[in-house]
């Protein structure tokens, strides 16, 4: 997949009704961006003009060199020339077709030649063998959903736009497509925009992350870095915390723990099926941290990490205070009340153990 795009700037303005979108941004062209922010922030309205489905939207966007809309000089590449593939919250499928028929579609749009994503290939990422003549109708949700993102695919988009492809989905059908949205994420070289307000799917799956609200950005970075920032609503709440990247380093079966290790130290989780060196990734809330003066001893926490105060700021609530920490090159938040924070004296610099209650494997 050598054509796909490496920078994406999207500069944008688009006024509807009360509405206002007004965005800049320089984005990796690699990876899951994930596009956060609550209702009405502007999540879908941003993939829309980027597919060019708002063609009252202003600005530039560049994709890899290539222009798709430049208001200035009356430029605007219409949707269907923009190697994007959108994915809906409803999977849209034609009714009246068969699943193969669906996925035929899709592949129909590109000539042969430009053809970067083969049938076999959509097929077997979303499993889809044993679905290919069944109709619309006859498929749960989450197969549905499937054969959306695949029927995406088979028009070898530069880009891939999914549109809180998991809202309409209940707990146990998203459980069962998270898997195969990593699954592309790990064999497909295609940058994916992906738009949600749930912060458990980002931390499974982006790289990247946006955060908007009302039309404007208010931040955009690497994942891990932009949620260790203190400075953004993102942290003020009970879902603050950090998603960290780690390795299986080895296995206890006598105890039924796995040791992973990670830049700044090791934490222990269940016992896992997975040879070691296989990577995983872990997110620590910061409601689930505590601070101690010296390393504990005779404690059922077994998650201690040596750790020096790197920030504060005040929390949601004026009982509590949130404190970035520095793990060895790792960034950890921990939510803990303003009278421990006074007690421990915690300021930036200060030498501290992070306990660790709880590590969500993201998996």
């Amino acid at each position: 997949m050598n054509e796909t795009p490496r920078t994406i700037s999207a500069r944008l303005q688009l006024n509807q009704g009360g509405f206002s979108l007004d965005v800049d941004l320089h984005l990796c062209g690699r990876g899951v961006t994930a596009i956060f922010g609550p209702s009405g922030s502007g999540k879908t309205s941003l993939l829309r003009c980027i597919a060019g489905l708002e063609a009252q939207a202003a600005g530039r966007i560049e994709v890899d060199g290539e222009c798709w809309l430049d208001s200035a000089r009356g430029l605007f590449v219409p949707p269907h020339r923009r190697a994007v593939g959108y994915v809906f919250q409803d999977a849209n499928l034609f009714s009246h077709l068969s699943v193969r028929r669906n996925l035929e579609f899709g592949m129909k749009r590109v000539p042969v030649r430009s053809r970067r994503v083969a049938w076999d290939q959509a097929v077997q990422l979303l499993d889809l063998d044993a679905l290919l003549e069944r109709a619309p109708d006859r498929l749960s949700g989450g197969e549905r959903q499937r054969v959306a993102i695949a029927r995406a695919l088979l028009t070898s988009p530069r880009l891939l736009l999914m549109d809180e492809p998991l809202a309409a989905l209940d707990a146990q059908r998203k459980a069962e497509i998270l898997p195969y949205l990593e699954r592309l994420h790990e064999q497909l070289d295609i940058a994916t925009f992906y738009v949600s307000h749930a912060p458990d799917e980002v931390a499974r799956l982006a790289d990247h992350l946006v955060l908007l609200r009302d039309g404007a950005v208010l931040a955009h970075g690497e994942l891990g870095e932009t949620l260790a920032r203190l400075d953004l609503p993102t942290a003020f709440g009970d879902e603050a915390g950090v998603v960290i990247e780690s390795e299986i380093i080895e296995h206890d079966p006598h105890y039924h723990l796995t040791r992973l290790g990670f830049v700044g130290g090791e934490v222990l989780v269940g016992l896992r099926h997975e040879p070691v060196g296989h990577r995983l990734r872990f997110r620590v809330h910061a409601r689930d941290v505590s601070l101690a003066l010296e390393r504990a001893q005779g404690t059922s926490i077994s998650n201690l990490l040596p750790v020096r105060v790197a920030q504060l700021a005040e929390a949601d609530t004026p009982a509590h205070v949130l404190v970035r920490l520095d793990a060895q090159g790792t960034a950890v938040l921990a939510r803990i009340t303003r009278r421990s924070a006074d007690q421990l004296a915690v300021a930036p610099g200060k030498q501290l153990w992070a306990q660790i209650k709880s590590v969500a494997l993201l998996d």
